[in-house]
């Protein structure tokens, strides 16, 4: 198996796996219990809470422990708008959907939404997100990086914008957790998930900054400071905290690694394939994640022909898979529908090698001309 979907989710580090261990097999104890078996897990969640604030550059007691990048996009919209009551969200067009359905609930619950779309190379705009913010606007989301395109987003500035203006500023970092420093200084609250850089599924972090109210989601409970009801899950928050120091320890060298092996790719594909066209430019995109459109193609029969051969791709994001619509973020840009409707997602991952990429670059070739023939 050609695995190029590391954007959807990545192998488990084995060094993780290795942290995660004792707290599976050894140290199984409810870490909020009084007893000696619960003390040793409630000091590996202190240790690991202590090891995430570190390299986010934040303080301890503004990191939550949750499920993933969903139910930190949820938490933080709902809460503030939980907070506030009614209001006006401002949310850019290639958000990901635990953000854009969250809005779409609260429209429906009575407050406004502004949808900004983007730039045509995938960019938002600082200038039309503050065109678009409001005197009742409560709350404004923009994604650090998109998950289908890559492109990085302007959050320092628009970050500011919403400081200045006194807008809660919330910013997705899914994908870019193990490839960036995240932008703590710039958002009231941010999340990730621990499985987009060789940790475990299923847990993430969301960061709210000291002084920004947020309503809890899940009550039943005094876990995270009573923040966020439920058992937590100390062997995925250890494998966590061990697979971002270890992230962001090797950040430089296992970027430019992963650099590398997508020039490769990107280059021949354009170079090889005709008909084929890049959305969002390379040296605006995170180092892992590459979309690229196949004229006279479905997307999604090129990714079952794929398939089929071994090689593992997506047409956008992980959580629209079996959609028929093309994809919103691409169509957002100004893409033609065929063009969104041809796209596929290739992401690129630390345990990738040159030899795989010339060989799903042979498949995909023979992918093409195959559905372009009939």
């Amino acid at each position: 198996m050609i695995y190029l979907d590391n954007a959807a989710s990545t192998r488990l580090d084995d060094e993780v796996l290795a942290e995660m261990k004792p707290y599976l097999t050894e140290y199984y104890g409810n870490a909020q219990s009084q007893h000696s078996a619960g003390r040793a897990c409630a000091n590996a969640l202190v240790a690991a809470r202590d090891k995430i604030a570190k390299y986010i550059g934040c303080t301890p007691e503004e990191v939550y422990f949750v499920s993933g990048g969903t139910e930190a996009g949820n938490t933080a919209l709902k809460g503030v708008c939980a907070i506030h009551k009614k209001g006006h969200l401002v949310l850019s067009a290639i958000e990901h959907a635990s953000l854009a359905e969250s809005a779409a609930d609260m429209k429906k619950l009575g407050f406004d939404v502004t949808l900004v779309p983007p730039e045509n190379d995938g960019a938002v705009s600082a200038e039309s997100i503050a065109n678009a913010l409001r005197e009742d606007t409560i709350f404004c989301s923009v994604m650090a990086a998109n998950n289908e395109t890559g492109v990085i987003q302007p959050v320092e500035e628009i970050g500011k914008i919403c400081r200045d203006r006194g807008i809660f500023f919330y910013t997705d970092c899914v994908q870019s957790a193990g490839y960036a420093r995240l932008p703590y200084e710039h958002a009231d609250a941010l999340g990730f998930s621990a499985h987009k850089f060789y940790g475990p599924k299923g847990t993430g972090v969301l960061v709210i900054k000291k002084g920004s109210k947020v309503f809890r989601l899940i009550s039943g409970g005094m876990q995270e400071h009573g923040f966020r009801g439920g058992t937590v899950n100390t062997a995925a928050i250890v494998g966590m905290a061990a697979a971002y120091e270890k992230s962001c320890l090797s950040r430089e060298n296992v970027n430019a690694q992963i650099n590398g092996l997508r020039h490769k790719f990107v280059t021949r594909v354009l170079t090889e394939i005709e008909g084929t066209s890049l959305n969002g430019a390379l040296d605006k995109t995170l180092p892992s994640i590459a979309n690229i459109s196949f004229d006279g193609c479905d997307g999604a029969n090129l990714l079952v022909l794929l398939d089929l051969n071994g090689v593992c791709v997506s047409t956008g994001a992980a959580c629209s898979a079996g959609a028929v619509a093309p994809s919103d973020t691409l169509t957002a840009m100004g893409c033609r529908l065929s063009q969104a409707k041809g796209a596929i997602r290739f992401s690129f991952g630390k345990h990738n090698t040159e030899e795989e990429i010339d060989l799903a670059v042979d498949l995909l070739k023979s992918a093409v001309q195959k559905i372009r023939k009939n």
